[in-house]
């Protein structure tokens, strides 16, 4: 037989079973879709992480005080060595041991703290943040919309994100509008371009005037020191000559009494790209398992399938079909069944896939996107995915109606 025989035939039998082959299809129609939103979603958290990410440097280093293994790129188990309890202030020494360290681009000290803004009236409790206005613009991805950033002269100025500008106070805040933390006025001079973060409702002051406006703050003393190093490709070997440098100009002997942390906007990225792809994978297999069902029930149909046709392939087989032909209809059959429910499976991921905004999967999406993308390779392989089912499904059965002797079948009740 040829081919086209072996399609004709197979439709033939799909077409009349309606009901029992439409309820198999259904079971792998609800896999299918499962598995391809969920996919779909994995994808769009993947692409957007890696969108975040490209934006981020990855160059940067973070010096904070207190020391937790978990948060640090050292070997050893998590959890151990310690914990943030055991602060001690970062000072000008600190920066003054680094200075030396090869592969270091530029290193600073920051401040941060929480103050009440006052603007037209109004005040708002705002994350402030001290920074040297000599590097800072050379450490930053930060961009601003209007105005400029921070230069080594300014002291009593500030650079302010765009929720402070346009969004906390009733009236909109402008370059040279000025504000007042702690009853001193501090002149707007930059407005930061929209990032989606934490950035879009800080202020960011000069350090030189950042200490005397944010509580608790002291001259030469530093909530974080930051680090630049002149690659990625040397952010590791930094990292451990900075651990090194500080242990040995705080007189620190053992890992455990170490009292600073050093963490890296790599390690981190890392972290999240390898944390995302495992939630994918943990979610595709919890979606697979609706697709083993389905697997199960084409098994199911196709064996009933047999039972139904035995005297039919018993006839076939006494005017002249061969075992391999019986055996590729049935296994036509079987992958008709799973190409139908992959076309309407695709359908129903497609479907799933518009869904996750609007249960509120904002953050999966970019800006200016009406929602989560299928690729034409998550088509395919949803479509694949159900067709191989479908013949792997049908196998079995397939094989033993092949098998069936002509005598004993026609002899069938």
């Amino acid at each position: 037989m040829r081919n086209s025989t072996y399609v004709k035939m197979a439709l033939n039998m799909l077409l009349h079973s309606k009901l029992r082959s439409w309820l198999t299809i259904i079971g792998i129609v609800i896999g299918v879709g499962a598995v391809v939103g969920i996919l779909s979603l994995g994808d769009a958290m993947e692409e957007q992480v890696q969108s975040r990410l490209a934006e981020m440097d990855l160059t940067k280093i973070a010096i904070s005080p207190g020391y937790t293994r978990a948060m640090s790129n050292m070997p050893g188990p998590h959890g151990e060595g310690g914990n943030t309890a055991k602060d001690s202030e970062l000072t000008d020494d600190d920066i003054d041991a680094l200075q030396g360290v090869e592969g270091i681009q530029h290193i600073a000290g920051e401040i941060s703290g929480s103050e009440e803004v006052d603007y037209a009236g109004e005040n708002a409790t705002l994350s402030i943040t001290g920074v040297d206005p000599q590097v800072w613009k050379y450490m930053t991805t930060l961009e601003t919309q209007s105005g400029r950033l921070l230069e080594p002269a300014d002291k009593y100025v500030a650079v302010i994100g765009s929720d402070v500008a346009s969004g906390i106070y009733d009236q909109d805040i402008g370059i040279n509008q000025v504000i007042k933390i702690k009853g001193k006025s501090v002149r707007v001079v930059g407005i930061l371009t929209e990032e989606g973060g934490f950035g879009d409702s800080s202020v960011y002051i000069p350090i030189d005037g950042a200490v005397s406006l944010i509580e608790d703050a002291e001259e030469g003393v530093f909530d974080t020191i930051m680090v630049k190093a002149q690659s990625e490709d040397l952010v590791d070997t930094v990292m451990e000559d900075i651990t090194d440098k500080l242990m040995i100009s705080r007189h620190i002997v053992r890992e455990d009494d170490m009292d600073f942390s050093v963490t890296a906007s790599k390690s981190m990225a890392e972290s999240v790209t390898e944390m995302t792809s495992s939630m994918t994978l943990f979610l595709g297999a919890i979606a697979a398992v609706s697709l083993i069902v389905g697997a199960v029930g084409i098994a199911n149909t196709m064996f009933t399938s047999v039972l139904e046709k035995t005297k039919e392939i018993g006839t076939m087989k006494a005017i002249g079909a061969r075992n391999r032909d019986i055996l590729m209809i049935f296994i036509f059959n079987s992958a008709m069944v799973g190409f139908v429910g992959g076309i309407f499976g695709v359908m129903l991921g497609a479907f799933i896939s518009t869904l996750f905004p609007m249960l509120g999967m904002t953050m999966m999406r970019s800006e200016g996107d009406t929602g989560i993308f299928l690729s034409p390779r998550l088509m395919l392989f949803g479509l694949v995915l159900a067709v191989v089912i479908g013949v792997v499904s049908g196998a079995i059965p397939a094989y033993r109606a092949s098998k069936l002797k002509p005598v004993d079948a026609l002899r069938y009740e």
